[in-house]
């Protein structure tokens, strides 16, 4: 673990960010070459929407990684704004490419369609946490009050998962270890500060 921790050191920030935009890459030639399948209007939301929750997951596994020994946390910044920029651009592709313009039917499924509601419920969520992801907005909030809103994080994560669940309609296991990783990422980051609590009450 102490090696692998030795190596994750040396490894710039900007590599990450490289290697989280190949898939974008892979996306954008197969729009403009083919190779998207029958719907490429779909499949770059699908492929979009998936990379920013693999991206979030990502983010969300940081701490329960540095719990056993390997310390990622150089990297949870820049998988968070991965994971923001893909969910942004999910966003622009459902907007633009898919439903064309058309606000007052994008008004209608905010209402009426439970995964739209979701899905931007989570884009909300992820908002300000990309706004106070700089070094800046911490010292100006203060490490308390910056923690407490980065568990907006917890609330992204959720939407995201049942987003994806509810889009697919049928739980195939692709799905279901979204669903499952979501849940029990949340699970380690919430329950261990529960039981914390009840300890220190007793």
């Amino acid at each position: 673990m102490d090696r692998l921790n030795a190596l994750a050191r040396r490894v710039p920030t900007w590599v990450v960010y490289l290697l989280g935009l190949v898939p974008l890459g892979f996306l954008v030639w197969g729009a403009f070459f083919g190779g998207l399948g029958a719907d490429p209007v779909k499949a770059i939301e699908r492929g979009l929407g998936e990379r920013g929750l693999q991206f979030l997951l990502a983010s969300l596994a940081i701490t329960p990684l540095r719990r056993v020994g390997l310390n990622l946390i150089c990297f949870r910044r820049a998988l968070g704004l991965l994971s923001f920029i893909y969910v942004t651009l999910h966003l622009v592709a459902w907007i633009w490419l898919d439903m064309g313009l058309r606000w007052n039917e994008m008004l209608a499924d905010l209402t009426k369609r439970p995964f739209v509601i979701l899905g931007m419920i989570g884009f909300v969520a992820m908002l300000p946490l990309a706004a106070t992801s700089w070094n800046g907005a911490i010292r100006r909030m203060g490490p308390v009050a910056w923690n407490r809103l980065h568990r907006l994080a917890y609330v992204a994560i959720l939407a995201g998962v049942v987003h994806l669940a509810l889009l697919s309609k049928v739980w195939t296991t692709e799905v279901l270890i979204y669903f499952c990783l979501g849940i029990g990422l949340l699970a380690l980051r919430l329950v261990p500060r529960t039981g914390m609590r009840r300890r220190a009450s007793v």
